[in-house]
């Protein structure tokens, strides 16, 4: 569970700063946001899979590493969503 907390959390932080930094792919506020945690989720599960980094043993309590590693990944997958929905929604606007 803290696992996809880490990832939601830095997803909306990715999505929130990519969009704020690079205003010209900016979805504006909500849509940053929601880009950034689809992001943030989906590219932490592809990439926690591909790593082979599992949860931890319920057991042995929290690992801050492991938490700190869920929300760099999905911070960085969340700004890299954002921006390419960000380009994507701008290229269909015209």
């Amino acid at each position: 569970m803290e696992q996809l907390i880490g990832q939601l959390i830095g997803g909306a932080l990715g999505g929130t700063a990519s969009g704020k930094a690079l205003s010209g792919s900016s979805l504006g506020s909500v849509g940053n946001l929601i880009a950034g945690v689809v992001g943030g989720v989906g590219g932490g599960q592809l990439l926690g899979g591909a790593l082979g980094m599992a949860g931890g043993d319920a057991a042995s309590g929290m690992d801050l590493g492991a938490l700190a590693g869920n929300l760099v990944g999905g911070g960085v997958m969340g700004a890299i969503v954002q921006v390419v929905a960000g380009i994507v929604m701008k290229k269909l606007r015209g």
